[in-house]
């Protein structure tokens, strides 16, 4: 018997019975591994610079080495979500609706968990916290699978709240990770349908891709942000450089990031000066379509494939389009469903820019930076669904639930 196969058996059976664990037992844990992440912190940053000196070493990006690295705040962070998680309610056995039928029969429709949970994560140790803590809230076990990157912090970091939850009472194994980087592990996780009932993916397109494909789990896609800000005629300059600035340079190696900037024709040559300026300050290496490279000399031409491109660093294509219609177009054609805005003082453009785009996350005059299931006022995320099947968007407890039908009777039988 293979180690995956092995996990696989342990989550199964960690399943079974956290399912029935009470929400008081559940929030008791998730505040126990949070003293323990905080009691630990040291350690937690001794294993975490192991991973960062070898990913120097290894010449990884800086957008990258921004998500690998954790600080005593960043362990602080996971602590407090995993608080936040203890005081949420608890979304199992949560009565979605119920009915009673004229033969007396009565339907609940009841809130349940998924069972087995798969998370395949790129060099974020954060989702190592985050995604147990989610999935013990919601009565999920979990398996982890993190990159050989970030190796030493998940292990430590899986340890650790893996042995404050059993303490705390929960059962052994709801809490694993794969100790195996090789991508047969992985390939293996993908295809334990036996055992694993979801598989979500957490990286960047390459990753993503390949679950999809070649998983026999059945897969929520995640992730993927190639996400857009158009600068509508209508936009107050002013407000759409602030926010075309915060989309790009907050955080350009997380998935909420703008990476294609569309400005209408009618403001192009007004704004695009001023806004280059701004981000090219910043470390922003621009490029653009033709007429863009008129406006702006020197700009590096657009090909084709960036506009398909999830860049994760400081890079931002630009394009001059001279509609609504044709933003919306662009953004359907090459964007991945993920956040899409809209700076303009128009309403009716507003709207048909809300109703045209094909997104998980549609923003009018705001930054795509807030797509996040903390900024949305949900508590911790499993990750953005792009897709349209069970959930859309951030992801949080109740998007880790199924539900099932309870019907309670007095006798009845079919005639």
């Amino acid at each position: 018997m293979s180690v995956i196969e092995e996990l696989g058996i342990r989550a199964g059976e960690a399943a079974r019975e956290l399912a029935v664990v009470t929400a008081e037992a559940k929030n008791n844990a998730l505040e126990e591994m949070a003293r323990a992440l905080t009691s630990r912190v040291d350690e937690i940053l001794g294993a975490n610079e192991e991973d960062r000196k070898a990913g120097i070493e290894n010449g990884m990006s800086d957008a990258l080495l921004d998500r690998l690295t954790l600080s005593e705040k960043r362990v602080g962070e996971m602590a407090q979500g995993l608080r936040e998680l203890a005081a949420a309610s608890d979304p199992v056995g949560e009565v979605v609706e119920g009915w009673r039928l004229a033969n007396g029969l009565e339907i609940k429709k009841v809130r349940v968990p998924l069972g087995v949970v798969g998370i395949i994560y790129e060099a974020r140790p954060n989702v190592t916290v985050d995604a147990a803590g989610l999935c013990v809230k919601s009565g999920n076990a979990v398996i982890l699978r993190g990159s050989s990157s970030a190796i030493n912090s998940n292990r430590f970091l899986s340890e650790v709240i893996a042995h404050a939850g059993e303490s705390a009472g929960l059962p052994g194994g709801c809490i694993q990770l794969v100790p195996l980087t090789d991508r047969e592990s992985a390939k293996e996780l993908m295809r334990l349908r036996k055992y694993v009932d979801v598989l979500i993916p957490r990286g960047g397109a390459g990753l993503i891709r390949t679950v999809v494909e070649e998983s026999t789990v059945p897969v929520i896609e995640t992730g993927v942000g190639n996400c857009h800000t158009f600068v509508d005629a209508s936009a107050d300059l002013d407000m759409a450089e602030r926010i075309v600035v915060n989309a790009k340079t907050h955080r350009p190696g997380v998935c909420n990031a703008m990476e294609t900037m569309l400005v209408h024709e009618a403001v192009a040559a007004e704004f695009l000066p001023r806004v280059a300026q701004e981000l090219t300050q910043l470390g922003v290496e621009l490029r653009g379509c033709e007429r863009t490279q008129e406006i702006l000399q020197g700009v590096k031409a657009a090909t084709e494939d960036d506009w398909y491109e999830e860049y994760l660093d400081l890079i931002l294509a630009v394009r001059v389009v001279p509609s609504l219609q044709e933003a919306i177009r662009h953004i359907n054609t090459y964007g991945s469903q993920h956040s899409e805005a809209i700076v303009t003082s128009d309403l009716d453009a507003a709207r048909r820019f809300t109703a045209g785009v094909d997104s998980a996350d549609v923003y009018v005059n705001a930054s795509t930076r807030f797509t996040d299931g903390g900024q949305f006022g949900l508590g911790a995320e499993i990750g953005i669904s792009t897709q349209k099947l069970h959930a859309r968007g951030p992801m949080g407890l109740r998007e880790l639930t199924s539900t099932k039908f309870i019907i309670y009777g007095d006798g009845q039988v079919r005639s």
